[in-house]
């Protein structure tokens, strides 16, 4: 199978570290060589601009948005094009579709200046495969919650989190067949099975 590009969305709480390993397995069952990468990070000096943005005190929602760009592009170019030029598959936990749901939505920032730096940075290395793991805020947050300390992002009030989700659903809306929509809010093993299914469609077109 040639090599494709799959990313992962989710707002918090939404289970993508249990994805990532559903994923991981399909994959491995296919017998293809795969990259497993993050965002934002996924590169040495994507991961310091990682811990800037997680963990600083204050960011302007404009400095945020560069800095989130300015790491996807180190990803893109170091990552993800070697990765896929080399015959390897490449998942990535999140990727551009969450700056314009987290920038986008929840700072509302221009799209025109997303779209922009979207051009700029991304080009055409964009997913082959979305999967979008919608969960309502207040479960995604409870989970969140329960998991570990809050992070700079986590810290942020709930119309926020639902901003973020209306633009993830109007993102997929907009990009049908790149984005497949799963529901997060219901037991583990019935998102995991809705994966492996979404994935099994996702390689049969990709043959067919």
């Amino acid at each position: 199978m040639m090599p494709r590009f799959i990313s992962l969305e989710g707002s918090e709480g939404a289970g993508k570290s249990s994805a990532i390993e559903t994923i991981q397995s399909v994959l491995n069952s296919w017998k293809v060589p795969y990259v497993i990468t993050r965002e934002p990070g996924g590169e040495p000096q994507a991961e310091k601009i990682r811990d800037i943005l997680l963990h600083s005190d204050h960011l302007d929602a404009k400095t945020e948005l560069l800095l989130m760009f300015a790491a996807r592009n180190e990803h893109v170019v170091k990552v993800i094009r070697p990765a896929l030029a080399s015959g390897k598959w490449v998942v990535s936990d999140r990727f551009v579709d969450a700056s314009f749901a987290y920038q986008g939505g929840g700072r509302q920032i221009d799209l025109t200046i997303l779209q922009f730096l979207e051009r700029l940075t991304v080009g055409q290395t964009m997913p082959d495969l979305t999967l979008y793991l919608d969960v309502k805020p207040e479960v995604g947050l409870a989970r969140a919650a329960a998991r570990s300390d809050k992070d700079r992002i986590e810290k942020e009030q709930l119309d926020f989190f639902y901003a973020i989700r209306n633009a993830y659903l109007e993102r997929a809306n907009q990009n049908p067949h790149r984005i497949k929509k799963i529901n997060a809010n219901c037991a583990l093993s019935e998102v995991n099975e809705s994966i492996r299914q979404t994935m099994v469609r996702f390689q049969e077109s990709m043959n067919g």
